[in-house]
Parts: structure tokens; sequence; C-alpha cells
């Protein structure tokens, strides 16, 4: 009797393993893995005319794109499709529309950007497997839950070392609230604020320690104290910053807000929460590409509560498999927040086992680090919900 099941996840990691499960040769598995990359390319604003263009394209070599019916008879202003092939069909695909009209060279440029950057390669203390927790420590008096905790020096160094005991990946210091609402202070405030406890506790403890600033010169000197990781609130858009990230050389978590942390939360709204979301993402990635960062070294951030109501932050946590999709970590901050707070009825003091559900689900869906105020019990749950992916994948 045959035994067969469907693999619903073919991650090329899962790929591997699978493959050397079976017995194949090293080279062997170098040559298979790619040939089980499938990918989903979604794309929008295009002249029914290319929409068609591409999927005459996409049959011809094997593939498939989904088009709507008004765009087959030309009845539509601007189209949608959904492109579905493998890494060598989008190939084929992509160098014949470079000569095609209709904006259509741009749209392969597109192409080659999303499957490139598919399954990036992840350097420094990012090449580790599975997902990273990564503790937060505010030194502000406003912060929404720890506002006023670690104002003192030796408390923020203390807890950045009962963080790591816990098993955190790395610690976050911020010295601003961005909390809906918050007020913004100066350069030299926040780097008094934050300098004195990167000093000390990049001293004491062996695991990185990220400066969570959008300020070109506190990045600079957090980074001379001891930071070896940016984390931007406003996605490098702060004159310079793509400049300084990519001249100070490190890691760096880009992340989409909508409005500004004093207005986000009046009345955000979007037409399409997922795609808008990607856009700026991904244009924010590119411009620290083109200021000299490497790739590698990018990792994405939805932005949950960030200019989101309810609805947006929890279609953002039901698709993060679309944000790990573009190939950059991702980095989910959902710990204790007021959407939680919308769904459980609980102020933020009470809302741990919410956090912690999200957590699990967001391990699922391939989140590279989780961003929490309880380190201990998410290490716990990233442990638990990686034992049993590796348990299901071994079957």
């Amino acid at each position: 009797m045959f035994e067969t099941r469907v693999l619903s996840d073919i991650s090329q990691k899962k790929v591997r393993r699978l493959l050397k499960d079976i017995g194949c040769d090293e080279r062997g598995i170098d040559i298979m893995t790619p040939k089980a990359d499938h990918f989903l390319l979604y794309a929008k604003g295009l002249d029914p005319r290319a929409a068609n263009i591409v999927k005459q394209e996409f049959l011809s070599a094997g593939g498939e794109t989904a088009v709507a019916w008004n765009t087959l008879n030309l009845s539509t202003e601007k189209s949608e499709i959904l492109m579905m092939g493998t890494r060598s069909q989008y190939e084929r695909v992509r160098k014949k529309l470079r000569g095609q009209p209709f904006d259509l060279p741009k749209l392969a440029e597109e192409i080659k950007l999303s499957i490139d950057c598919y399954g990036l390669p992840k350097s420094g203390f990012l090449g580790e497997d599975g997902c990273m927790v990564m503790g937060i420590i505010n030194v502000t008096p406003d912060s929404f839950f720890d506002g006023g905790d670690y104002e003192v020096v030796e408390q923020a160094v203390q807890r950045g070392i009962e963080m790591e005991q816990e098993g955190a990946d790395m610690i976050d210091i911020g010295g601003e609230s961005t909390r809906p609402g918050s007020e913004r202070i100066s350069t030299e405030e926040e780097m008094e604020r934050v300098l004195p406890v990167i000093e000390k506790l990049s001293s004491k403890v062996e695991i990185p320690i990220s400066i969570d600033t959008y300020k070109p010169e506190v990045a600079r000197e957090a980074v001379d104290a001891g930071a070896e990781m940016i984390n931007d609130v406003f996605g490098l858009r702060q004159e310079c910053m793509p400049e300084t990230v990519a001249e100070l050389d490190v890691p760096v978590v880009i992340m989409h807000m909508q409005g500004k942390p004093k207005d986000m939360q009046e009345d955000p709204t979007y037409e399409d929460v997922i795609g808008e979301i990607s856009s700026f993402l991904l244009e924010r990635a590119e411009s620290a590409r083109k200021a000299g960062l490497s790739e590698e070294k990018i990792i994405i951030d939805p932005g949950i509560g960030f200019g989101k109501k309810l609805e947006h932050n929890l279609e953002i946590i039901k698709r993060l498999d679309e944000f790990t999709s573009f190939g950059y970590p991702v980095l989910l901050g959902a710990s204790r927040k007021s959407f939680l707070g919308e769904v459980l009825g609980k102020e933020a003091e009470e809302r741990l086992y919410g956090s912690l559900a999200v957590a699990s689900s967001a391990v699922g869906k391939g989140v590279s680090i989780l961003r929490v105020h309880d380190v201990r019990e998410t290490v716990d749950v990233v442990k638990t919900v990686e034992a049993l992916d590796q348990k299901t994948s071994s079957k």
C-alpha cells in the first residue's frame, strides 16, 4: 500500500530537509531544491492589454495568470492579475516582457526583484534558523506598558541581563515613546536616555543590542556605544537615515507607519491594507539598497498598531506569510498592544496570553523576530511551535 500526502508548506528549508531525509546526496539537493519553488505574484494597476499579454506569455511558458473577465474583453481601465509559476517559468516570461509595450518592462523588473528577494540569505546573528526573540526595554517615562520602569540606568541594565538569562536573542532599547498621541523629544534628550544603558549593557551581555530610533544622530552614537542593529519605526524616512544605516553597515528594521505617533490612530484608512504596506516596505527597502546597505541586512516590520485599526491589525497577522514571502526577515511587534485590548477587553497588564497567541501564529507563518515584553514566556512558545513543526515535517 502506498502512502501519499500533500505538503502544504514547501519552503526551501523544508524541501532541503525532506531531500536529506530521503537520502539524496548534497549535489542533488542543491540542484533539486530550487525546482520546488513555486511562486504566486500579485500585481495591480495594469493596462488590460498588458494583463492579457502576461497571461499569454505565462501559458506559453507552462505557467498561469488569473485575470478578471473584464480584463479579457478590455472593458476595464486597470487590471489585477495573479501570476503562478516556477522560478524558471518566471524567468522565461520576464525575458519576453522586456520587449513588450504598456510598461511591461517595468513589471519584468519588479518580477525579478520579488523572485530574487525570496529566500535571501541572512547574515550575522540573523543567520540562525527559526524565530528569534527580541526583548523590549523602554528607558522612557511614558511608554504604554513599561514606561517609567527602567528610567534608572542600573534598572535597565539589570533587566537586559535578565532577558538574556530568560533566552532572549537580542534586546531593543528605546528612548522615545511612539505610543499613540506621544510627543517627540529632542535628539539630545534621547541620547541622554539610551547611550549610558547601551554602553553598560553591551559589556555585560553577549546577545546583540538594537537601538529603537529614527534619528541618524542617535543611530550613529548608539552603534558607537555598542548597538549592533537599528530599529526604525519611521521606515528610513528621516533625512539621511538610509545613508546612515548603509555607512554603519548594521542590520536595520524598516517599519511601516501611517501618519505620525501623535495622530496615527485618529482615523487610519486603507483601500488595500496588505498591498499598501507591502509597497511601502519594498520601496523603503530599495532606498536602503540604493544607499549601499546589503540586502541581507534588511528586515521589514508591518507595524502592528502604528496607524492601524483593529481590523487592519488582524488582517496583517492573518496574512503574515505574504510579508515573509518577500524574502526579507520579518519582525513582528504585537506584544500587549491595544488591539489585543479590543479583542480581550483587558488592560495592557492582562494581555499576556493574547500576546502569546499572536506569537504562536507568527512563528507558524515564518516570522523571523518577535519583539516582546515577556521574554521567558515567548521563548517557550517559540520552542514549542518549532518542535511541533519539526516533528510534523519528519513524519
